[in-house]
């Protein structure tokens, strides 16, 4: 290896530490800011299930540090999805120089378009998919059965649940590349959508808990950006469509 090749990669590194650095700076800060209200982050995380519970029944701590680790744990995990938008400017920052004009065009808006998405999968997990599991989850409690969840398992619940809606919701991205970098084409995906609603069904079985609500509740919505990430290619202007059946 060149000198030249010696120092370049040596820069790439160095900035690429400065930024990956800023990150965890990022989080840090907003850890510390939310660190105040974490028992109130906990009690709004909590606030779909408590709605359910019965009048006598209450959420549990079996481990002697949960009451403080589990509400710092939450608000960890919070700074680090609302520190997402400044992690992924790091990561456009850093690969912007080694793109092309037309790609630095395509690529920060997919940024933003997909953390947009992140969150809104986020927020339709907790307005529109815990209401429905956790009133079918306490209903279904047999006779002699008090619902009384432990605040480490709930937490572990939901975050795995965000994570796989905030996924899901990318599927628009995940289509607008397949085609932009010529992987694939509008007709092509169009022509395996009955094995697009399958493989929803099946990702829904594998990164939800194993009850028909959510999973199903995760299906639907990855078919159906599926097809939002179809008409959003179609309607791709004309000269770019050439481009990508080119490539």
């Amino acid at each position: 290896m060149s000198t030249d090749n010696q120092q370049s990669l040596i820069a790439h590194l160095i900035e690429l530490r400065d930024r990956l650095l800023r990150g965890v700076i990022a989080v840090l800060i907003l850890t510390a800011i939310l660190m105040p209200f974490s028992n109130d982050l906990y009690h709004f995380l909590s606030e779909p299930l408590l709605r359910h519970l019965p009048e006598t029944s209450t959420m549990i701590a079996t481990e002697v540090a949960s009451p403080f680790l589990i509400p710092f744990k939450l608000t960890l995990s919070t700074a680090i999805l609302l520190a997402i938008p400044i992690l992924l400017y790091q990561l456009w920052a850093f690969i912007a120089p080694g793109l092309y004009d037309n790609e630095r065009k395509l690529v920060f808006p997919l940024l933003f378009a997909s953390t947009v998405l992140f969150f809104l999968g986020i927020v339709f997990a907790y307005y529109a998919v815990f209401p429905l599991i956790f009133g079918f989850l306490t209903q279904a409690a047999p006779e002699g059965v008090a619902v009384m969840t432990d605040i480490s398992s709930y937490l572990d619940f939901v975050l795995k649940l965000f994570f796989a809606f905030g996924i899901a919701f990318e599927v628009p991205i995940a289509t607008l590349l397949l085609i932009w970098t010529g992987a694939s084409t509008v007709e092509s995906l169009a022509e395996k959508r009955p094995y697009i609603i399958v493989g929803a069904f099946v990702i829904g079985m594998l990164l939800t808990p194993p009850d028909i609500i959510s999973q199903t509740l995760l299906a639907l919505p990855v078919w159906l950006l599926f097809e939002l990430g179809l008409l959003c290619s179609r309607l791709l202007p004309k000269k770019e469509q050439d481009d990508i059946q080119e490539r």
